[in-house]
């Protein structure tokens, strides 16, 4: 059988793909685990400045595979728990990775699907995408962050109603609320990411850890709190090997 997850690295991209095609990319433990597992590896190699999220078959990601969860709901709690716990270390993890992480969306975005899309840093997807947190359609909760992270992205309000109706969003929706970056026709969709891709990848990765590090930590505290988080971040990098050379680079590239 073919691994669940697919991890591949060129010219500074690393690109992970879901790969159960035929089941829309449901998430099992194992596919969770992999996932965590191939986005930890391909940060973590020399070679890959930027890492590219998508799904096989078409689609991204339906949600929880709902017959391994009956498997393991007559196992009890604990065996379930397993599941969401290690969907939820893959999610975050991608806010530890010093490179940015793109989600390329296509097909179906469904609740576990439409969770990893919310932790992604940057979100491209299909004007003709299927996103929604449908868990309420089928009587459930969400597990993978949902109830967590959409609130944070959109508001109160939107996620709420969201969340509580089901109801299902397509790629401009998605630009709208703020939940991707561009929504482009499907036959587009890989051009786009990469070319988004390659543009990541050609930029100097101590750059992007530290403006995705400062974005990230920032939130978390006060507006105040960023600012000066901000300025120490600067100063050090300014003064660092990568200050160094981007400041080279900009005085040559003007002549001065």
């Amino acid at each position: 059988m073919e691994p669940v997850v697919l991890t591949r690295a060129d010219a500074g991209v690393g690109t992970l793909t879901l790969n159960r095609p035929d089941a829309m990319n449901a998430i099992t433990v194992e596919l969770a685990t992999r996932l965590e597992q191939g986005l930890a590896e391909l940060a973590g190699r020399d070679d890959v400045h930027v890492i590219v999220v998508r799904g096989a078959g078409g689609n991204f990601c339906v949600g929880g595979d709902f017959k391994a969860l009956q498997e393991l709901r007559a196992q009890g709690p604990d065996a379930m728990a397993g599941l969401f716990e290690a969907f939820g270390r893959a999610t975050a993890v991608i806010a530890t990775l010093d490179v940015p992480v793109i989600a390329a969306v296509e097909g179906f975005a469904m609740a576990g699907g439409f969770e990893l899309m919310q932790a992604s840093d940057i979100v491209v997807v299909a004007d003709e995408a299927k996103i929604a947190d449908n868990h309420s359609n089928f009587g459930m909760v969400p597990g993978g962050g949902g109830s967590q992270r959409l609130p944070r992205l959109v508001g109160r309000q939107r996620a709420l109603t969201h969340i509580l109706t089901g109801d299902r969003l397509r790629g401009p929706d998605a630009v709208a609320w703020g939940l991707a970056y561009r929504s482009v026709p499907a036959a587009e969709l890989d051009a786009v990411v990469v070319d988004l891709a390659a543009k990541l990848a050609a930029k100097d990765p101590r750059s992007l850890a530290g403006i995705k590090r400062l974005v990230l930590d920032g939130l978390q505290g006060t507006l105040d709190d960023g600012l000066a988080l901000e300025r120490r971040a600067v100063v050090d990098h300014i003064a660092g090997e990568a200050g160094g050379a981007g400041i080279a680079s900009f005085t040559t590239s003007r002549g001065a």
